[in-house]
């Protein structure tokens, strides 16, 4: 038995109201330059860090990504009952242990001065959260050897613990990690290849952005009387817009990174697609409150290769008569379809599929379903139904 399908493509029309959902070093919103207009950007890694929240949540299973393993062994050693300085010595040890470099942070009181037994890895490691307790584990394992080692105290200094035991740990993974990849040069195998691609989120249509005054008032001073003017005043970016959102799921890289599991090949696959549709950043959503749905969310199940239709969008949209891209964003974007598919064939299309708010058909995104589960059920069906070996691939 084979799986028939090799990608499935996800497409989101998006309209997002006044709003910064991610900003570069200078609180700026992001941009990106795109048919000779600015547009609205939000990067990929900042979508995919909330898809991943949303993800975690959905198949109740978290990763860690830190340079603070070390901490994080400590603090879970001091809830056992271990003393605080057998526990920091044992979080030192397990963050040396590995051939992954490390430094020793500095005592904010002055930056000069090392900490004994505070390590920081130079790079991050990515595990399931579960890796603490079992790093925490082998310390225990190990207590008497920890009780009489030295500090660590500089970064040749070598740790009692096993090594090859400290990174067997790092090497683990869980359902996040096999979707999203891992990269970790520093420890042998430790690599895992992601089976989902995401693109920068960009407006369909031309944008300004935005500054925003804003002062806050001093209660006290207001209260009294006594002083005229605010008691703060500053200015930040935002802007507007209906984004196009793209990300495929390579169905044999996954399957390879979980083995022959077909229930969890589903189970994360559904988690992903529902997590894409439904994430959204959280910056300024305090004072902004962004939290809109998808207008449309097309996808289609693939035989030869992904195909975004960003192209879609490289002339912007113009506005409806009576104002607004969403609608014509969603037109434009089945108009594409259509004619790429017609360019590039259907024979590599085993489903295609949509569910949004327009009334209308969309012909060029094939069946429209009633909502996004019946969407993505739909597209798993199509997807993961296996078939006779020698049938589709």
């Amino acid at each position: 038995m084979v799986m028939p399908a090799r990608f499935i493509d996800i497409h989101i029309i998006q309209s997002v109201p006044f709003a910064n959902l991610n900003r570069d070093d200078t609180n700026s919103v992001k941009t990106v330059q795109y048919g000779n207009v600015l547009r609205t950007r939000v990067s990929s890694q900042s979508w995919k860090r909330a898809v991943r929240s949303v993800f975690e949540d959905r198949i109740g299973q978290a990763a860690l990504r830190t340079r603070r393993i070390g901490e994080r062994v400590t603090r879970l050693l001091e809830d056992r009952g271990w003393p605080l300085d057998l526990a920091e010595k044992a979080g030192a040890h397990t963050a040396a242990a590995s051939s992954i470099k490390f430094e020793l942070a500095k005592d904010p009181k002055d930056p000069k001065q090392a900490l004994a037994n505070k390590v920081l890895t130079n790079a991050m490691v990515y595990v399931p959260e579960t890796a603490v307790a079992a790093l925490a584990d082998l310390a225990e394992a190990h207590r008497e050897a920890l009780e009489a080692a030295k500090d660590i105290k500089k970064p040749s200094d070598k740790s009692v613990l096993p090594a090859d035991k400290v990174e067997g740990v790092l090497r683990s993974r869980n359902g996040v990690i096999n979707l999203f990849g891992r990269m970790l040069a520093e420890v042998d195998n430790a690599g895992v290849d992601g089976a989902v691609q995401v693109a920068h989120a960009l407006t369909t249509h031309e944008t300004d952005v935005e500054l925003d005054y804003f002062s806050a008032v001093d209660d006290v001073t207001a209260t009294w009387g006594d002083q005229s003017g605010s008691g703060h005043m500053g200015h930040t970016e935002f802007s507007a817009g209906t984004f196009y959102r793209y990300a495929t799921i390579d169905l044999r890289d996954l399957a390879h990174n979980i083995g022959d599991n077909p229930e969890e090949l589903r189970e994360l696959t559904a988690a992903f697609l529902s997590a894409f549709i439904l994430s959204l950043p959280q910056a300024k959503k305090n004072a902004t409150a962004p939290h809109t749905i998808p207008d449309l969310a097309h996808i289609s199940v693939r035989t030869d290769r992904p195909l975004s239709y960003a192209a879609a969008f490289e002339s912007p949209v113009t506005a409806a008569g009576q104002g607004g891209y969403a609608n014509p964003s969603r037109t434009t974007l089945s108009e594409y379809a259509e004619a790429a598919n017609r360019l590039l064939g259907t024979s590599g299309i085993l489903h295609s599929g949509w569910a949004g708010i327009d009334a209308k058909g969309l012909d060029g995104l094939g069946t429209r379903h009633t909502g996004f589960d019946a969407l993505i059920e739909a597209a798993l069906t199509s997807a993961l139904t296996a078939q006779p070996a020698g049938g589709a691939a």
